[in-house]
């Protein structure tokens, strides 16, 4: 029997840290489970240098999205050019992502919901809410939104409902 695989696949490629990197994203998200795993043999070591036996890729899932962890060496390291968005139906679950995501993090890449793990990975934690302001097509409600959120790092709900309605 074949294997089923995605269309498209997010890579993550780590230094070194993929297997702790997948155990934390695994503990993060409730609906989470680990694939696969590779490792490197004798085979090409002149290339990727990595001792025989180290954990080369590991699939995992989170939240029915697939991804892939690759220990590929110092060579790349993560940008926010990419970010992966966690979108939230309450503030509970935005204050739940946003405390785990954040721990061990670049605190100075916190800004309009956006963070950066310990990892590097940068991640948007939003309410679902936002999106739905943004949207509305209200301008004056609109701005009164951009205007709040632009100003927080951890998105308040509360806080953007109170600038959306008032």
């Amino acid at each position: 029997m074949k294997n089923k695989f995605q269309k498209i696949t997010n890579n993550f490629w780590f230094d070194r840290e993929a297997e702790e990197a997948v155990q934390f994203y695994l503990s993060v998200f409730k609906d989470s489970q680990m694939g696969r795993t590779t490792r490197y043999g004798k085979e090409g070591h002149e290339i990727h240098g990595m001792p025989e036996g180290t954990v080369m890729t590991i699939d995992f899932v989170l939240e029915g999205q697939e991804f892939v962890a690759l220990n590929g060496g110092p060579a790349f390291q993560f940008n926010e050019a990419i970010s992966l968005i966690v979108n939230c139906e309450s503030q509970e679950e935005v204050d739940y992502y946003w405390d785990k995501l954040t721990e061990g993090g670049d605190e100075k890449a916190q800004v309009c919901g956006w963070l950066k793990d310990k990892f590097g990975v940068s991640w948007q934690v939003v309410p679902v809410a936002l999106n739905e302001m943004l949207t509305s097509g209200d301008s004056e409600k609109v701005a009164k939104v951009t205007k709040e959120f632009m100003q927080m790092k951890k998105i308040d709900l509360p806080a953007l409902q109170r600038a959306y309605e008032g």
